[in-house]
Parts: C-alpha cells; sequence; structure tokens
C-alpha cells in the first residue's frame, strides 16, 4: 500500500493461537525483520503475518482474548486510553494477554511511505518457500496483481452499468465506490430471531418471547459498522444493485431470506443473528412481532428479473438458472403474498394497513409505523383498523402483478383463491384508487384514518421533580384524510398507475416541482413544508427521520416513473423529462460532492443544504445513485 495522506493503520488478526515475533522498526524489507507475528489455526494451519518496508516506522501492538469480534473497537480505545493517561501517547501497550484470538497492530509513519502487508497460511514448508509466497504478496509482483484486477473490475463496472458516457470522472469514482462497497457489506450471519409472544397467549411467560429456529443468512446490509444486520425492506433495494453485478449472488441472498419464512408466511422484518448484530440494538427493539410486516420489495427485483428475461438481457445459463429458482421458490411466495393479502387488509374491500401502530403511546406526537419501513411519517393520529394506508396497496399491486407474471411463466393452474390477475385488477382501478385516497380540490393522495391535526407535545409533570414531553390531544379524531404531503402520496406515481393523460399526472407533477412541497435543489424532501409535522420531533429524545430529509431509495423511484412517463405519449411527457433531468442532476451532483468531502455515502440528506446526515459509510440503498448514474430503473 501506498500512503499520502495522514495516516495510521490498526491491522486486527483473528487467530487461535498466536503471538508477536517482531516489532523492529527499520529495515523491514529484510527476511529477518518483516515476520511480525505467527500462529496456528485449526482451520488454515500455521501462519504468519508479514510487514514489508524500506521505510523507518513505528510500530506498536496489543494481544486481546475475547470470544467476540463486535467488541474490539472499546478493548482498543481501553487500552489506548490507558496509554494517554500513562504517558500522554496515542499507542498500543506493546503487550499481550495470555493466549490471545485477536491481535492489532498499530503502524505510524510521517506521510508519503509504502508499506505491504502479507498474510500467509499453511507456513510448515522450507522458508524458502515461504519467502517465496511473501514476495509474490508485496511488492511489484503484488502491485501488478492488484492492477489487473483493477482493470477487471472496471471493466466489469462499465459491461454492468455504461456510464462512461453519462458521467464525469469524479462521478464514476463514486459510482464505483457504491458497487464495491454494496458487495463488500455482503455477509453471513447466523442465530435465533426473538419472536414476541401475544398478551393473551398461553405461552406467554417470564420472558414474553420465543426463538425462532437457528437459521442462517447471507445478505447485504445498510451499513456494516452502524447496521449489521439484515432489514426486509431495505434488501429489496439492495438486490437492484446486486443482480446487475452477478444474478448469482443476488438468486442467493433471495433464497435465503425466503427460507426465513414460518408456516404461516411471515418473515421477520429485521435479521438480529449473533453478537455482532445484538451488539448494535436496543434490548426492546430485538423481539419481532408476526403480526407485522415490511414492504414486500424483494418483489421489485423479481419484477425486474422476469422483465430482464423478457428483453433477453440474461445469458442462456442465466435465464435457466432464474426460471430454476422462481419454480424452486414459488410455493414461498405464494405462501409471503397470501399473508399480506389476509393479514393487513383493511375492512374496504381494496385496501390495507400497516399493522403494529401503537394507540396507546403517551409520548409519541404521532404514533410510529416501522413496519412500514417509513418510521415516523406521519400517519392517522389515532391508530385503528380503520385505517386505509396508501403505500401498502401500491406494494399489493406490485405483488400481485408479480404473482400473476409468475403463474403465467409457468401456466400453473389459477384456481380462484389464486387469481392474482383480479387482485391485480382490483388494486389497479384508477377509479377505485382516486375514490379511496384522492382528494380532488388539492389533487393529492392521502392515507385514510381517524385523525386530528390539533395533536402536541407539552411538558407535563409525571412523577415529583420529573417532567416528560407528553402528547396532548386538543381536539377529538374523526375518520378523515390525512392532510400530510409526502413521500407517500407519490406512491399511485411511483408504481405508474396514473395514466399518461390524467390532469392528476400533471398535479403530481406540480407537487414534485413546488419548492414548499418536495423539490429542492438536492433531492425530493420526504414531507412537505407545509405539512404540520414538518421537520417536528416525534419525542423528546426522537429527531425527524422520514419528516424532511433525503432519501434515495425514495428519489430512486420517483425518477424511475418520471423517466417512464417521459417515454409515454401524453401531454406531460415533455415536462416529465425537464423534471427528471433535473432532479437526476441535483441527486447526482450533491451524492457526489458529499462523497469527495467526507468520503462517505450517507443514510439521508439535508434538504436545506444537502448536507450528508445519519449514518456515514451508508452504502444500502443510497448505493442506489449509481443505477440513477446509469439510468437503469425498475
Amino acid at each position: 500500500m501506498e500512503v499520502t495522506g495522514p495516516f495510521k493503520l490498526m491491522c486486527k488478526l483473528i487467530n487461535e493461537s498466536g503471538h508477536v515475533l517482531s516489532l523492529a522498526g527499520d529495515n523491514l524489507d529484510t527476511d529477518k525483520n518483516s515476520l511480525l507475528a505467527s500462529g496456528s489455526r485449526s482451520d488454515i494451519g500455521d501462519w504468519q503475518l508479514h510487514l514489508k518496508s524500506k521505510e523507518v516506522l513505528e510500530l506498536h501492538y496489543s494481544g486481546f482474548r475475547t470470544p467476540h469480534i463486535h467488541n474490539l473497537s472499546d478493548l482498543v480505545q481501553h487500552n489506548l486510553g490507558a496509554q494517554v493517561r500513562k504517558f500522554g501517547q496515542m499507542r498500543l501497550s506493546d503487550s499481550s494477554e495470555d493466549s490471545p484470538n485477536i491481535l492489532v497492530f498499530q503502524i505510524s509513519e510521517s506521510i508519503p511511505f509504502k508499506a505491504d502487508i502479507a498474510f500467509v497460511s499453511g507456513t510448515k514448508v522450507k522458508t524458502s518457500k515461504v519467502k517465496e509466497r511473501v514476495s509474490r504478496l508485496t511488492g511489484a509482483s503484488l502491485t501488478s496483481l492488484l492492477q489487473d484486477k483493477q482493470t477487471e473490475f472496471d471493466v466489469k463496472f462499465e459491461r454492468c452499468f455504461n456510464v462512461a458516457d453519462k458521467l464525469e470522472p469524479d462521478s464514476t469514482f463514486v459510482g464505483k465506490v457504491a458497487i464495491a462497497n454494496m458487495l463488500g457489506g455482503i455477509g453471513y450471519f447466523y442465530g435465533q430471531s426473538k419472536i414476541s409472544i401475544p398478551e393473551n397467549s398461553s405461552l406467554r411467560g417470564h420472558d414474553n418471547f420465543i426463538s425462532y429456529w437457528p437459521a442462517e443468512l447471507y445478505t447485504a446490509v445498510p451499513s456494516r459498522p452502524f447496521f449489521p444486520r439484515g432489514f426486509l425492506w431495505d434488501e429489496g433495494f439492495h438486490q437492484l444493485l446486486i443482480w446487475r453485478w452477478d444474478v448469482h449472488i443476488c438468486l442467493d441472498i433471495i433464497g435465503h431470506w425466503l427460507d426465513l419464512m414460518n408456516m404461516d408466511g411471515w418473515i421477520p422484518r429485521e435479521q438480529i443473528l449473533g453478537s455482532e448484530a445484538l451488539s448494535k440494538l436496543p434490548e426492546e427493539f430485538v423481539a419481532q412481532y408476526p403480526s407485522n410486516g415490511n414492504p414486500p420489495t424483494l418483489y421489485l427485483v423479481i419484477r425486474d428479473l422476469l422483465d430482464g428475461m423478457e428483453k433477453n438481457k440474461f445469458t442462456a445459463t442465466e435465464s435457466k438458472g432464474i426460471t430454476s429458482f422462481l419454480e424452486r421458490a414459488f410455493v414461498r411466495l405464494e405462501a409471503w403474498f397470501q399473508w399480506y393479502n389476509t393479514t393487513q387488509k383493511g375492512k374496504e374491500m381494496g385496501s390495507y394497513y400497516w399493522h403494529g401502530r401503537d394507540n396507546k403511546v403517551t409520548r409519541e406526537l404521532n404514533p410510529q409505523t416501522l413496519t412500514s419501513g417509513l418510521d415516523d411519517y406521519p400517519r392517522a393520529s389515532h391508530p385503528s383498523d380503520e385505517e386505509r394506508h396508501l403505500d401498502l396497496r401500491c406494494w399489493m399491486l406490485l405483488a400481485a402483478n408479480c404473482m400473476q407474471s409468475i403463474t403465467q411463466l409457468f401456466k400453473k393452474d389459477n384456481k380462484p383463491e389464486k387469481e392474482y390477475g383480479s387482485t391485480a385488477k382490483l388494486l389497479s382501478n384508477f377509479d377505485m384508487l382516486n375514490q379511496m385516497h384522492l382528494h380532488p380540490l388539492v389533487g393529492a393522495y392521502y392515507d385514510f384514518g381517524n385523525h386530528t391535526e390539533k395533536v402536541r407535545l407539552s411538558w407535563k409533570e409525571t412523577r415529583v421533580g420529573t417532567r416528560e414531553l407528553v402528547r396532548e390531544v386538543l381536539e377529538q379524531p374523526v375518520p378523515r384524510f390525512v392532510p400530510h404531503i409526502g413521500y407517500v402520496s407519490l406512491f399511485p406515481f411511483m408504481g405508474k398507475i396514473i395514466p399518461s393523460d390524467s390532469w392528476i399526472l400533471g398535479k403530481q407533477l406540480d407537487l414534485i416541482s413546488n419548492s414548499t412541497v418536495f423539490w429542492t435543489d438536492y433531492g425530493l424532501r420526504s414531507l412537505s413544508k407545509t405539512s404540520s409535522m414538518y421537520m417536528k420531533r416525534n419525542t423528546e429524545h426522537d429527531p425527524p427521520y422520514w419528516r424532511g430529509p433525503i432519501w434515495m431509495n425514495m428519489n430512486y423511484m420517483i425518477l424511475s416513473a418520471l423517466y417512464h412517463y417521459s417515454k409515454e405519449d401524453g401531454p406531460y411527457s415533455d415536462r416529465a423529462r425537464v423534471i427528471y433531468d433535473d432532479l437526476r442532476g441535483n441527486l447526482i451532483r450533491n451524492v457526489v460532492r458529499n462523497y469527495h468531502q467526507t468520503g462517505f455515502l450517507w443514510e439521508q440528506y439535508d434538504q436545506k443544504k444537502g448536507k450528508g446526515k445519519g449514518a456515514r459509510l451508508f452504502t444500502g440503498w443510497t448505493s442506489l445513485v449509481l443505477l440513477i448514474m446509469a439510468e437503469a430503473y425498475t
């Protein structure tokens, strides 16, 4: 590696038995002093760690004994803190616990400098053979190999995404970062989910949960440092990228998710499997509720794959693999669809609502809808089974269309209870959609529910000497449209349900391009500035999340719809194209600018100045910026 900026490296090495052999700081290119550590593992045999450099390096190390990897940062920080207090220097202690299974090396040097680190296993061979292997893994030999791999990556990147004529070099670089980190975040997790037991269940005991079966999950993650676990609705967006890189990886991941389905057709929406995942989540959020869903975004990928086969985007071998997978997965996809279509149905035909909202909350301004994936996005003020959630209705139309396409592909017997075509026809009925969700005077789509706008958080003395922000309702709620314009309002547009010649389409374009509603110079905000909930905290400790900031997954879907309508015959095609071009340019510029300023893709972006917010190193659905660059839409 060649370092040209401020540098301090900590290299961790997991081992079953290891010890430090050398910490010589000069002439590290010589055979004698290049060997840092050695040890043995049952799976790879003897191993050695070599450091090769012509520089004079400052080296420190510590060895730790721990059953987990997720607490390594805490161990290192504690060690460094002790050294700072003792010596006033930020360096490791040059010591090791008995039988360490993790060694951490700290290398410090003035820039610029070059150093190579080589790990070789199976080292019970002649010294000359080890030297030969180290030589191949360092210096000019390594540089040549890395350059070859870089060339391979660049060629495949262009073949998969075809952006050479669409982007400036600085944008192309960020696109490569997006896909590389998305792929690098894929991991294997193993453990047991905790499933909440209903209060009226005879199984309910001291713990109030039961354990799911021991399960494995191969999946991408939103952010390995901050969210090292699988999220059901995130994963559909992840796979829109991954199938374009390697469809076999995509199918493997989808298969793992479907294998987590229980006999009712339910999949836990968060997969907290193993100690790493558990370490990043408060205990109260670990248990999953079998009555609660999550957007079935895996159908986005399935629709893409079916469309790709129809348009001959895949090789014969790839198409055969996709067809074989869908045939094997059909029984699970069918059960998954039926679970949503029965458990999440509303009172009116063609209506659905997200279960899991708490109608007893006293500290939330608006009861959260975590199951929708949009968390604190404002819904009806008083949760009830009278609700009609617009986004879930549109997700169900997507699912029904996919199931219909699969049954046609395999010529399945369409029994009455499996007539996905009739469900799709019902949910795509434009007049029915408008009757249930459109406010004709405003020209916007809304949720429906038991609602009042006169709700606020007020400081109350809850017990002696303790004041808390408590929800205060100043008006009796009534069944009505929930008058908040935001991402949910655009779901019929994102689903391309609106006819291309409808005045309602023109109204959606008005809302999108209006700077007091959606439009910013950095992307479309999640909630209109005119909303009473815009940038309002939901509790004393919960800042606004989906109440203003810009999110890439929703902007991607909106761009997909704009791109679609710009190519449809109708009175709004030219305007859709202008808005599409401006929005696409704004999103790409802002993500690229933030990356070059901070070195990260971010969870969300501030709607006022475009600054990255939330979790950094968020190469989950923020990586969809690459598909926006490539103009590759679902």
